[in-house]
């Protein structure tokens, strides 16, 4: 008995593997193969074929045959056997018996085939000895995954390390600078005065070299007092000791990035942005028009929730500009109910869409020490069931192949608004790493402790108005990934609230103060459920 080769056949005659256990050319075995589904019939179970040189035993399996190519001289009930066995291993290792699923397990069956039949000749196995043959463990494989895992390791605790020194050089720093002490290199000074404590920085950290001197005017018994305001002192204009990460340890992270370690950095807010975020107002008289948005969408279409809650708020600096008038001018849109504060002139406000209060000789409250959002003079509410209302809207479709769950989201965005700083966050069943996104228009971010794809996009107008994201995450029910929620800005709103003049009420033929007025649209509670 000489087997040739064995293989596996679509029934239009593809060859999808062929293992062969003589030496023949490759030209030989493709026409070997290639003349077979010209030979073969139909009707039988376990069928044979002979030719001038060779015998082709074959299987039907589903959509495929199973075939072994032998000589003449084989014994054909060993060949018969051989056939039976490797018949029930291809199940053994294919999830699915087609072409996709022999092409995936491809090398599995070849190594499994040599196990069966060697130089041509069938050896003495069952399926089960085959498949313990081809799961038994390497020691060079175990030894390689242990001397990786080490690396691994070891570059963690050098990260580790690295990181306690840079925190601890933050702390003696912070230290150094509210106590009251003078620090040059490894080495502290401590100075105090009746009147005054000066603390200064050398280079004990960083590449920065000389001093950065603040001068507190307090005395030392009080330093607590002074370790509260330095804080909101301005940084001193030498070149004081600069803390963050040196070259060399941003060169360490970005290769541990480079090995597919998950770096999570503190980042913390500069001054400035903090400052941005909480502006006070420089104009004598600030208006802020604010309308917070609550929608509920269906995952299938449709909304179960719209609602629309607007406020125009205002805050006046100087006592001398708080007797006044605004008038105001809105967009027409007819769901939307407007309400007054009840201290308003009501009838001034429906016949010429003026606010002022009912004693016109009374200001409106001043400085902005108090409510940052200042004093309110106007709501309004709108609520829709009409789905072209709805600036954002999300589809996600999860679909299940094999071992594996494909999720394709899109959105579109309505032409009414110019969306900012747009995050939708996605929920996914708890993964062991980070899903792998294979197409994305924007960014995204995967939050390991809440299990949650954050993506995310800058702004989306005229040139964005629709976008996509696919990833892929093992098999999960598609109910894992809702409900689905929805983080923007715009600076218009749905009552296109304008002021349109500020009416002094002192007379003396003074111009009207300057005024701003700041519009802005936020999410309050936007899901895809």
């Amino acid at each position: 008995m000489v087997v040739l080769a064995a293989s596996v056949l679509s029934k239009s005659g593809k060859v999808l593997v062929s293992r062969q256990f003589v030496d023949m050319t490759r030209i030989r075995i493709e026409g070997l193969l290639a003349a077979f589904p010209k030979l073969v019939g139909t009707g039988k179970q376990h069928t044979y074929v002979e030719t001038e040189n060779v015998r082709y035993v074959y299987q039907p399996i589903e959509a495929l045959y199973l075939l072994l190519v032998t000589n003449k001289q084989s014994n054909i009930l060993e060949d018969l056997e051989t056939l039976r066995l490797l018949s029930k291993l291809v199940p053994e290792y294919c999830y699915s018996l087609d072409e996709e699923g022999i092409c995936k397990t491809a090398f599995e069956l070849i190594f499994a085939f040599d196990e069966v039949i060697c130089l041509g000749h069938k050896e003495n196995v069952t399926v089960a000895q085959v498949k313990q043959y081809c799961e038994m463990e390497s020691h060079e494989e175990k030894l390689h995954k242990l001397v990786l895992q080490s690396k691994i390791n070891e570059t963690k605790d050098v990260m580790k390390r690295k990181a306690s020194e840079i925190d601890k050089s933050k702390i003696d720093k912070n230290k150094g600078d509210k106590g009251g002490f003078m620090s040059m290199g490894s080495g502290r000074i401590e100075s105090s005065f009746s009147d005054m404590s000066i603390s200064s920085s050398g280079s004990g950290f960083g590449s920065s070299s000389g001093l950065g001197l603040t001068t507190d005017v307090d005395s030392f018994s009080t330093k607590s007092k002074g370790r509260q305001l330095s804080s909101a002192t301005a940084p001193p204009k030498g070149l004081g000791m600069q803390l963050g990460k040196s070259q060399k340890t941003n060169q360490f992270l970005e290769s541990l990035k480079a090995e597919g370690e998950l770096i999570v950095e503190d980042v913390q807010p500069r001054a400035g942005q903090a400052r941005v975020a909480a502006a006070a107002p420089t104009d004598p008289i600030t208006l802020t028009a604010e309308e917070k948005l609550n929608v509920t969408l269906k995952r299938d279409g449709g909304i179960s929730n719209f609602d629309v809650q607007g406020t125009l708020s205002l805050q006046i600096l100087n006592q001398e500009d708080a007797l006044i008038q605004v008038q105001i001018e809105t967009g027409g849109n007819p769901g939307i109910l407007f309400k007054t504060h009840p201290n308003m002139n009501k009838e001034l406000f429906s016949n010429e869409n003026i606010l002022g209060l009912k004693d016109p000789n009374r200001p409106f409250p001043t400085g902005s020490a108090g409510d940052a959002a200042g004093v309110g003079l106007l709501k309004w509410r709108m609520q829709s069931a009409d789905e072209s209302m709805v600036p954002l809207t999300i589809n996600c479709w999860p679909s299940v192949s094999g071992n594996e769950t494909y999720v394709s989201i899109e959105y579109e965005a309505s032409a009414m608004f110019d969306l900012r700083n747009v995050v939708i966050y996605v929920p996914l069943p708890a993964l062991r790493e980070a899903p792998n996104v294979r197409q994305i228009d924007g960014e995204w971010r995967y939050d390991s402790r809440n299990s949650v794809l954050e993506w995310s996009i800058l702004l989306i107008d005229n040139s964005n108005r629709s976008g996509s994201m696919e990833f892929v995450v093992p098999p999960a029910d598609s109910s894992m990934f809702f409900p689905i929620s929805v983080r923007f800005s715009a600076t218009s709103t749905y009552s296109d609230l304008k002021v349109v003049n500020i009416i002094p009420l002192r007379g003396g033929g003074a111009p009207p103060p300057k005024f701003s007025q700041r519009t802005n649209l936020i999410t309050e509670n936007y899901q895809v459920v």
